[in-house]
């Protein structure tokens, strides 16, 4: 093939019938498109079908986004296409843990993690320190019982002049709104301990260590409405064991966190996860 101009990836999700795959790879052949990678799921349990395809092309992603519409239509397709390894414009948001922080901040610079971090948000001035040693901004937005809507609608504004197309909340200790979760549906990403529903609340690790747990783990999902219960794209455990105190216990627990807080953040970002209603798919 000529020397293409483009790698583009292109995700879907739509009802599934048969003629899906064929209708993708012709569109894509007809501009001279070389498939480089093709993944497909077909759920029977809620009739819909998400693909995942990485292809060369001569085209531009302008041109191939025109020559898709049309097809999209016609199978009712949710879609995007994106340039394969973009970095995803990102905010991350913290509290006082910074082991999240550092880590994903280390993988962009020097992992390849295909994120730009244009910004960090704290709702304390903890890990300004932390921001700044990456050159990062950081903007500190304290949030009270009293302040909770003025500190939101500033981060709003924060999202919008920013252009950010992902949040990440890197043990971030508070709640965020309804109507928050809503605008932002599918682009906020949240890491907790796996405990949960049990041991809530302060110090979750010392409840652990006191119950003498023998699993530890975390789970990153996107953040919806209902407090910790949205679609789940990653989890991971380690194992511990009765000599184990509390202050190792919360080590390990830390360890698995930014490992899973970061591969999903990764899956996003390579858009290899497609929402399925309250779960996902994730094309790893």
């Amino acid at each position: 093939m000529p020397d293409p101009t483009s790698h583009l990836v292109l995700s879907l999700s739509c009802p599934d019938r048969p003629g899906i795959v064929h209708a993708v790879s012709g569109a894509l052949a007809r501009r001279g498109g070389n498939i480089t990678e093709s993944k497909q799921f077909g759920d029977a349990a809620t009739g819909l079908f998400f693909m995942r395809v990485q292809v060369l092309t001569t085209v531009a992603r302008e041109e191939m986004e025109k020559d898709l519409a049309e097809m999209a239509r016609e199978y009712s397709m949710d879609w995007s296409l994106d340039e394969v390894g973009r970095p995803v414009r990102t905010l991350i948001m913290v509290s006082k843990d910074g082991h999240c922080l550092t880590d994903l901040l280390f993988r962009a610079r020097s992992q390849g993690l295909p994120v730009d971090v244009v910004g960090v948000v704290g709702n304390h001035e903890t890990l300004r320190p932390v921001a700044e040693f990456y050159g990062v901004p950081f903007h500190c937005i304290p949030v009270t019982k009293d302040t909770k809507e003025a500190a939101e609608a500033e981060l709003m504004t924060l999202v919008d002049s920013l252009d950010v197309e992902l949040v990440v909340l890197a043990r971030y200790m508070q709640i965020l709104s309804a109507e928050l979760c809503e605008r932002l549906h599918g682009g906020v990403i949240n890491i907790h301990h796996s405990f949960l529903p049990s041991f809530k609340g302060a110090k979750p690790y010392h409840q652990a260590h006191d119950r003498g747990v023998k699993l530890i783990g975390a789970t990153a999902h996107y953040v919806t409405a209902d407090l910790d219960e949205g679609p789940i794209i990653e989890q991971d455990v380690t194992r511990c064991g009765h000599e184990d105190s509390a202050a190792v216990l919360q080590a390990k627990g830390q360890d698995v966190e930014r490992r899973v807080l970061a591969q999903a953040v990764r899956w996003h970002a390579e858009h290899r996860v497609l929402l399925n209603g309250h779960r996902t798919v994730v094309f790893a």
